[in-house]
């Protein structure tokens, strides 16, 4: 990582002597951090009047190994490079000089010393076993999984037990790296989480109908501050969807039943109410 500080004329002008303004920034700009993602690379910068600050985190590096391009590659990835072009990474690659140190080796690293050797485990980086390469483009989903509520992810070199990588929900070499294709469809999303949540997975009698939607609906599948990785707390998370309507002094409306004295006791799925969340074989209010 390193950082870099240019010195931003108040005026607008580029400091050159020239004369030559740059585009106005407005207001809202100045002194605000600014995040984007490209080619595995990570800028942040912060403006400021009189000084713009870069702070980049470099593509993944390996000691002694050079970037070749993923024509390289290809020579014994033959299979994953035929189906690459389909995925949502391939839109990291670049053409001429420019293609060195994207495309494979953005996630990979640079593939000299890998394919001097005609392959090999010790000389590649694998985010498959170590998230933290996927994580250093993805930032907003590293923050989510220092949440107290979280997936149990592998981080660097710390074994957890069950812990999950980034390619076990999303597929890096083919097809959309969303669960589900990307589609709109939230049964096709589901198929994830169901590979592993089995005790969720139907048919049932009585379905609830946001698993239709996907259960991201409810779930932040990264990290969140809520039990259960659940994105609001409380009955809030259930009046998303199932809207109250003020019936009267005292009289909450909801499902056509007054549930004004359920609501201050806390959640919709306790205590002998809506337990079955996910769907019920057996009632239609989904109690049990």
């Amino acid at each position: 990582m390193s950082c870099i500080q240019e010195r931003v004329p108040c005026d607008g002008r580029d400091g050159s002597g020239s004369g030559r303004r740059e585009p106005a920034r407005p207001g809202w700009l100045k002194g605000a951090l600014v995040t984007t993602g490209v080619l595995g690379a990570v800028a942040s910068v912060l403006v400021s009047c009189g000084t713009l600050s870069r702070t980049v985190v470099a593509p993944p590096q390996i000691p002694g190994a050079e970037y070749i391009g993923d024509e390289d590659c290809a020579m014994c990835h033959d299979v994953i490079a035929e189906h690459f072009a389909t995925a949502s990474h391939a839109r990291l690659t670049a053409k001429g000089d420019n293609a060195l140190g994207s495309g494979c080796e953005t996630c990979h690293g640079p593939g000299s010393l890998h394919s001097d050797a005609g392959g090999g485990t010790d000389n590649i980086l694998n985010p498959g076993k170590d998230p933290t390469i996927c994580l250093n483009c993805h930032l907003e989903v590293r923050s989510r999984f220092m949440l107290r509520s979280k997936h149990p992810v592998v981080m660097g070199h710390d074994v957890i037990q069950g812990g999950l990588t980034c390619t076990d929900c999303h597929s890096p070499h083919e097809g959309s790296a969303r669960p589900g294709g990307g589609g709109l469809s939230g049964l096709a999303r589901n198929d994830a989480c169901l590979s592993c949540h089995e005790a969720q997975r139907g048919p049932y009698v009585f379905e609830h109908e946001a698993l239709r939607e996907g259960c991201d609906v409810c779930h932040d599948p990264h990290g969140s501050v809520n039990e259960k990785l659940l994105v609001a707390r409380n009955a809030s998370l259930c009046l998303r969807c199932h809207f109250q309507q003020q019936a009267g002094p005292g009289v909450v409306l909801i499902g056509g039943q007054n549930h004004s004295e359920f609501l201050s006791r806390g959640t919709c799925w306790t205590s002998g109410c809506h337990e079955a969340v996910h769907g019920s074989r057996v009632s239609s209010s989904l109690r049990y």
